[in-house]
């Protein structure tokens, strides 16, 4: 598509979007984020990316989720519905997990590492997208940028997402968490110790607590409210107060 991005007009403000917490500077405190983030603007375009880390800063998305070979997120722009951005990573293939699952095992304490929530820098080469071929943009908008500035703000919002939760980016790559522990450990048993006399149990990590909300899908909770009222004010004003109710049951 042709012609300026700005004929569609200025950007609608949203209340209780997911704000970045950088703001200014680049995005990406942890090795992860940052190298996320330096890969997608090595191949993007500069301009819309720049006005994606506008977008990330003042709130415009409203919510994103991680699931294996993509991040959709809705982000209000200038129109009155929010657009459906979408960040599209190649899920790996069964042979890449299973030399990733390789590297764990023969990598002392790296098992216990991403049990406990971390994820060592060593698997960068076999989780990180690396070239134009691995990711893909899509977004509802009319913008046909690579990529448009609404999916720009998603990917920076998942690169501090990754920075407090770097395991988020196994799901992205489509790896089960659950899947590859199990497969590590039990390859350990059958190859070295067959009856677990030497296994070194990790400790186990501390649930923490999670509100009743956080297992509702805000995306369809947001559409749900929207049929109530189409003013975003009121939509969050509603979550929010959903958020209480829940609160006061605990």
């Amino acid at each position: 598509m042709t012609g300026s991005w700005q004929q569609y007009g200025p950007r609608r403000s949203v209340r209780g979007g997911v704000e970045a917490k950088s703001r200014s500077g680049k995005f990406g405190r942890s090795w992860w984020g940052r190298t996320l983030v330096d890969t997608v603007e090595r191949l993007a375009e500069k301009g819309r990316m720049s006005r994606g880390r506008s977008y990330a800063r003042t709130g415009q998305v409203i919510d994103f989720q991680v699931s294996a070979g993509e991040v959709v997120a809705e982000v209000q722009g200038s129109q009155n519905d929010p657009f459906i951005a979408r960040f599209l990573v190649r899920p790996l293939e069964d042979h890449e997990i299973a030399t990733l699952a390789s590297t764990v095992r023969e990598s002392p304490g790296m098992l216990a590492e991403i049990v406990s929530g971390s994820l060592p820098e060593e698997l960068g080469s076999a989780l990180l997208p690396d070239s134009g071929s691995d990711l893909d943009f899509d977004c509802s908008c009319p913008d046909m940028g690579y990529p448009c500035k609404h999916v720009a703000a998603a990917i920076y919002l998942l690169a501090e997402h990754l920075d407090t939760n770097p395991v988020a980016m196994l799901t992205l790559r489509g790896v089960d968490i659950d899947a590859l522990i199990a497969g590590v450990e039990n390859a350990v048993a059958a190859t070295d110790d067959p009856y677990g006399d030497r296994i070194v149990l990790p400790t186990l990590p501390t649930p923490s607590y999670v509100p009743a909300p956080a297992d509702l899908d805000p995306a369809l909770l947001r559409r749900a409210l929207r049929v109530v009222s189409p003013d975003e004010r009121a939509v969050a004003a509603g979550a929010e107060e959903l958020r209480l109710l829940y609160a006061r049951l605990q």
